[in-house]
């Protein structure tokens, strides 16, 4: 009984076959790094103060320059975005010819909110979602809201696409997922209310990780050996770094939001034509007991590889495959976590947020490799059920990770009470976190889990200030290619 990776090793790991599909499985993912970075410009806050109407006021200039209440911010004084002094107050100065400053004292003066709406700096954007809907002062709340939703959106779309994943296959998911991110960031552009919009995100959101999620399973499904590790360490994270890369070149020369968005979701038609050159994964096909579909695709890679494929290619497919499990949770449990700290990056793009992104990463990173530690264990006594969950297993941990991109826009805004407190609080976090991985398996150097069973022999770490039971038996996988 050979296990998959010895059945298709006739293929070798870098053929024309493994290229192809390494290199398109890898762009597949670059939407994924535009579209999530992409709140960064929808959603910042351009400088504002509040409108003063031109017609039907009749001001001086002097007073028109004046309307606006100066406060002390961090030690220096500006323009206040919220307030401006009463109108029909200033006019009736103005009429009667005082002069601010010199014949009012302005801090007399009653001060009102922005009633007649908000005049923004044009000197960045041409409009942002907050500028379009008024985001700021009583409604600030609304703006890390609207980033919270769409991680929302991407926490369902991480857990339910896995199940779609598992139950219909690999390859549909992912196109779906690539359909949904280029539909619902399509129809945002004629978004007419904040509520259209957030709606819209949400369902944007759902496609994002599970996108990035299916190409994953998929990529370490179809390869093999050294190429395997390579795709879902490297090259995975290189096609989300260049959609990260060219979505600030967009950005740099489309400044208003509906037309970025424009930008960002046509480019993924260029996506369909590539359901006829990437091949379902043969590995979900054997579980599904979709034997000569499973083979057709292995031949096919042969032929492209220009070589010869035996007679038969997979023998006790029935029988092995309930030993193909958890390996895209463990084996490659680093690389799923790289998008994860994307939502710090919609705060790091202003120079004081800088420290975050690092402390971000290793908190939830840490997290998520944390709960994969556990989360298989869970399954160990069905082993068949499992065969077939592999998606199932990678969406939920994306699912938990996302967990903590939700509430982070939030967390953010604890400056208000005290400057550093976000820094201390993520400090802390990834302190403990770090103290956390000591209880992970060692596996540099050592043959990788492919089953259940195999979990539960796995080495534990021994610290010598703690007795417990004795020491299971060393993992031993002869027939892995790792």
């Amino acid at each position: 009984m050979k296990d998959y990776a010895t059945s298709v090793a006739f293929l070798g790991q870098w053929g024309r076959f493994q290229k192809v599909v390494f290199f398109l499985l890898c762009s597949t993912i670059v939407p994924n790094g535009f579209g999530a970075f992409t709140l960064i410009f929808l959603t910042d806050v351009p400088s504002h103060r509040c409108l003063v109407p031109d017609v039907g006021v009749n001001l001086t200039e002097e007073w028109r320059r004046s309307i606006i209440p100066v406060q002390v911010v961090n030690g220096k004084e500006e323009l206040s975005r919220c307030t401006r002094y009463r109108l029909d107050v200033v006019r009736n100065l103005s009429a009667q010819g005082y002069s601010p400053g010199r014949d009012v004292n302005l801090t007399d003066l009653e001060q009102e909110g922005c009633v007649d709406g908000w005049s923004y700096s044009t000197d960045v954007y041409q409009s942002t979602v907050v500028s379009e809907f008024d985001l700021v002062c009583g409604d600030e709340w609304k703006q890390p809201l609207t980033a919270s939703v769409f991680f929302v959106g991407s926490l369902c779309g991480s857990f339910f696409s896995g199940q779609l994943s598992d139950r219909f296959g690999r390859k549909p998911v992912l196109f779906a997922t690539i359909a949904v991110q280029a539909i619902f960031t399509f129809v945002q552009v004629f978004s007419v209310s904040w509520i259209m919009f957030l709606i819209l995100l949400f369902f944007n959101g759902l496609g994002q990780i599970a996108n990035f999620v299916a190409a994953l399973v998929l990529g370490a499904e179809i390869l093999i050996g050294n190429v395997r590790v390579l795709y879902s360490s490297l090259g995975t994270c290189l096609g989300f770094a260049v959609g990260y890369m060219i979505l600030p070149v967009f950005a740099y020369f489309v400044r208003d939001w509906r037309f970025l968005l424009l930008a960002s979701s046509l480019p993924c038609l260029v996506y369909l034509p590539l359901w006829w050159f990437i091949p379902e994964s043969p590995r979900w096909l054997l579980c599904q007991g979709r034997v000569e579909e499973a083979e057709a695709i292995v031949r096919k890679a042969a032929k492209w590889n220009k070589c010869q494929a035996p007679s038969v290619i997979f023998e006790d497919h029935s029988v092995h495959c309930d030993h193909w499990i958890l390996w895209p949770v463990l084996q490659h449990s680093s690389t799923s976590c790289e998008p994860l700290h994307q939502l710090f990056h919609l705060s790091s793009h202003r120079g004081s947020w800088k420290h975050l992104q690092l402390a971000s990463s290793a908190i939830l990173s840490t997290t998520t490799l944390c709960h994969r530690c556990f989360a298989p264990r869970s399954s160990a006594t069905v082993p068949r059920s499992t065969c077939a969950s592999k998606n199932t297993a990678t969406g939920t941990v994306g699912t938990i990770s996302r967990v903590g991109t939700c509430i982070t826009p939030f967390l953010l805004k604890l400056n208000k009470y005290m400057k550093y407190l976000p820094h201390i609080t993520l400090g802390t976090m990834a302190v403990v976190s770090a103290f956390a991985t000591l209880f992970l398996p060692e596996s540099f150097g050592r043959p990788l889990p492919e089953t259940t069973e195999q979990m539960k022999k796995r080495e534990r770490i021994k610290f010598p200030c703690i007795k417990g039971e004795k020491t299971p038996v060393p993992l031993e996988c002869p027939d892995s290619p790792l």
